[in-house]
């Protein structure tokens, strides 16, 4: 535009722009592109040993359920409380979807949980650009966050992808408010309490979100006000409030957090909350040690030293409050810390303290304030000292360098922390290394230890005594003890643990179980049956109670009641192979042999390595006449137990209907070996032993089995003790043998024709 001389020519007033939209705009621009894909790669790396990490400790009850694998089970997820372990729907949808795509295989659930956790990371440099932090403090806080150790027990442990999905839903709700804050658009405000309500349904560690932003905005503006800030959040507490008091709920009512282990004196909590706070912090600033399952302190009211943590808390606090005139960051840091980790400073009952009253996992939000206040800090010397001395060309070299350093061997740290996560066994004995009193791992892993080998099983009880022996009131330990008891045929003594876990958690549906096998086994049906039917009022969906409870009835001769049991177990877990074992047990009593063989081979289907399901279809096969599938199934039986006396004998007997006597020989021996007491075995080896000509061996066998038999079996042994005596001319003992056999059974027409003929000579 030319100037006209004399005449000064105002600018063209424009309507101002919004000031609070431009850091919008300055997150696209500074931001660098390759921030996502680089967190992502460098999680993906320093995770790689938990890839492939098995099942740990509940995460088969968050891994979905048979009963809750179709359409109808994603509706329970949502709208049948109870029917998940934790009422977080959006997580067990999640896990549904993991399940309907890839079944049991591990890795896709790992890598979910490791790119929810790196996008994590990536939110939280957004949400800090967001806020006017630089872009080096941003990436170094986001680097730190993806890579530092204290998260790996929420990410390599799959049952943690509540965290990692409930960090993300947090995260974004974070992000769309503060652009609400900005702008001011309803549309969102809407986004940001739907993204919270999703965070809540993930896990409601969540609730603290409005009280994070509050802190956010003091920092921010030095003030909090009213109609601009806070009545804006409070649907935000109030839906958060509402979450809260409902997972108190379901801890208490579902999971067990009640009972004499959390009878915590209020005075003790607040010592708890104090110790807490200091060892997370101290946990994010120096990851050294870490462990699944802590040592749970001795909380005392009488030790002195133990008041010093609250209020150390508290000075630290004030000190923080005095030094907020020359910055608020580290006051709104250790707010933001200490107020997201209330839900579990021990102020309200949660189950992990029973075990332990501090874990990594519940920090896994709470860390982003530390994280940031310790980032921006080190980026802040960084700078200085690289001004000073001129050893950086840019601020970008700077947070490069500084990533580096730091990231390095936090990196290397969280690489060696999730090889712990492979298998369970890896990670209990890392956990009795490190912690020798924690009774729950020495339980769990000998309860792994039960189903192995007879070394592993002796290894497994060893290591479950040491559990009860550290914790005597450890109810888990006490019934699997009563498990290893049993397994041991001390069906007494295991009953006396079973009664001892439920006096001290009479809830334990699992120990009623137990209990009423134990009974079964004794003979004393009828309390079986209480006990059986007792563990499925307190779990309705314990599908093995009513598989038991079917075991008992048709112990009882009630074949009907039985199967109608175990259709209930069918219904709820549909591919229980003890349930189609049963179930064919009872077809079998019925005498509907097609059907019970049918059923012993759906058990053998769904667990190929189910070597009773195999033992008893030779068994039916063998009952059937059909010798040569029967000596099959007892041979894969022994190929998966090579130790039973009932399927070498089984293979025995088969082996010789076929003319195989001296294969038949060899296994009845094995089984002697195994079960010098025998009957039934000492008298198939009499009948081998005859077919090859040892008659005098076949003697000394029946008078064995006799020794070991009672009526009205021993008639049959009696019969062919008779028929070895006439082949050896000893007709005077072999008359007496077929007259013990008439006696016994009157109706044994074999024997009476042989005691006819004998008589003649």
């Amino acid at each position: 535009m030319e100037m006209i001389p004399g005449v000064i020519i105002a600018p063209v007033a424009k309507k101002p722009a919004r000031p609070e939209a431009e850091p919008s705009r300055s997150v696209r621009a500074r931001l660098p592109w390759w921030l996502l894909p680089a967190l992502l790669l460098i999680t993906l790396a320093v995770y790689h040993p938990a890839w492939h990490g098995g099942i740990l400790w509940d995460d088969d009850d968050h891994m979905t359920r048979a009963d809750l694998q179709d359409a109808n089970g994603l509706w329970r997820i949502w709208f049948d409380i109870g029917a998940t372990q934790q009422y977080y729907p959006v997580v067990h949808s999640a896990f549904w979807v993991l399940n309907r795509i890839w079944g049991m295989n591990t890795l896709p659930y790992h890598l979910l949980n490791i790119g929810l956790h790196a996008f994590s990371a990536f939110l939280f440099a957004v949400i800090l650009r967001r806020l006017s932090v630089s872009t080096g403090v941003a990436i170094l806080s986001a680097a730190i966050f993806a890579v530092h150790p204290v998260h790996v027990e929420s990410v390599a442990w799959m049952t943690e992808l509540k965290n990692t999905m409930s960090g993300v839903w947090y995260l974004a709700a974070a992000l769309v408010y503060l652009r609400f804050d900005r702008e001011r658009r309803p549309r969102d405000y809407v986004l940001a309490l739907i993204f919270f309500i999703v965070a809540l349904l993930s896990k409601t560690v969540t609730a603290s979100l409005p009280a994070a932003l509050l802190v956010v905005f003091w920092w921010q503006r030095g003030r909090l006000d009213w109609r601009r800030d806070v009545q804006p959040l409070v649907p935000f507490f109030v839906v958060g409030l509402a979450g809260g008091l409902t997972t108190a709920w379901y801890e208490r009512t579902y999971i067990g957090a009640q009972g004499f282990e959390y009878a915590i004196a209020p005075m003790e909590r607040v010592l708890i909350a104090g110790r807490a706070l200091w060892f997370y912090l101290a946990s994010i600033v120096w990851p050294s040690n870490l462990i699944f399952m802590y040592p749970k302190w001795d909380v005392s009211l009488s030790a002195w030293w133990q008041y010093l943590f609250p209020i150390g808390a508290l000075a630290a606090g004030a000190v923080l409050w005095t030094f907020r005139h020359r910055s608020r960051a580290p006051l709104a840091a250790a707010l933001f810390f200490a107020g997201t980790l209330v839900p579990a400073l021990g102020f309200v009952n949660v189950f992990p303290f029973r075990y332990t009253y501090v874990a990594d996992h519940f920090q896994y939000l709470a860390s982003l304030g530390i994280i940031a206040i310790v980032a921006a800090g080190l980026m802040h010397l960084a700078e200085r000292f690289s001004y000073v001395g001129q050893t950086f060309r840019s601020a970008g070299t700077a947070t490069l360098a500084l990533t580096v350093v730091l990231c390095a061997p936090l990196g290397a740290l969280t690489w060696h922390y999730s090889g712990q996560y492979v298998d369970a066994e890896t990670l209990y004995r890392t956990t009795i290394d490190r912690n020798p009193e924690c009774w729950m791992a020495y339980n769990n892993l000998g309860a792994i230890k039960l189903h192995g080998t007879p070394e592993e099983v002796r290894e497994g009880r060893e290591l479950i005594e040491k559990s009860v022996a550290i914790n005597p009131d450890n109810a888990e330990a006490r019934n699997n003890l009563g498990y290893a008891l049993q397994e041991a045929g001390q069906f007494d003594e295991a009953r006396v643990q079973h009664e001892a876990a439920i006096r001290l958690l009479p809830t334990f549906a699992d120990a009623h179980n137990n209990l009423g096998s134990a009974l079964r086994w004794l003979g004393r049906f009828d309390e079986a049956e209480r006990a059986y039917r007792e563990a499925i009022r307190l779990k309705p969906r314990f599908g093995m109670a009513y598989q038991n409870l079917g075991l008992v009835l048709l112990a009882q001769n009630r074949p009907e009641d039985a199967m109608r049991a175990f259709d209930d177990a069918f219904r709820i877990t549909p591919d229980l192979a003890e349930a189609h074992l049963s179930l064919g047990n009872a077809l079998l009593q019925l005498k509907r042999y097609d059907e019970a063989l049918a059923q012993y081979r759906d058990a053998a289907r769904i667990r190929p390595s189910y070597a009773e399901a195999h033992h008893n279809a030779g068994f039916l096969l063998q009952h059937m006449g059909r010798w040569p599938d029967a000596a099959e199934a007892y041979q894969t039986a022994l190929r998966l137990k090579p130790d039973s006396v009932r399927t070498e004998d089984g293979l025995g007997y088969v082996l010789l209907r076929m003319g195989r006597a001296d294969d038949a020989r060899r296994h009845l021996e094995t089984a002697l070996r195994l079960a010098p007491t025998d009957a039934s075995a000492h008298f198939n080896l009499a009948n081998a032993l005859l077919d090859l000509g040892r008659i005098d061996d076949s003697v000394t066998e029946y008078r064995q089995a006799l020794k070991y038999e009672s009526p009205p079996g021993a008639a049959e042994t009696h019969n062919n003790l008779g028929i070895a005596l006439a082949q050896l001319g000893r007709m005077s003992e072999a008359i007496g043998e077929f007259q013990a056999a008439v006696k016994i059974d009157p109706n044994f027409h074999d024997a009476k024709v042989n005691l006819a003929r004998a008589t003649k000579r």
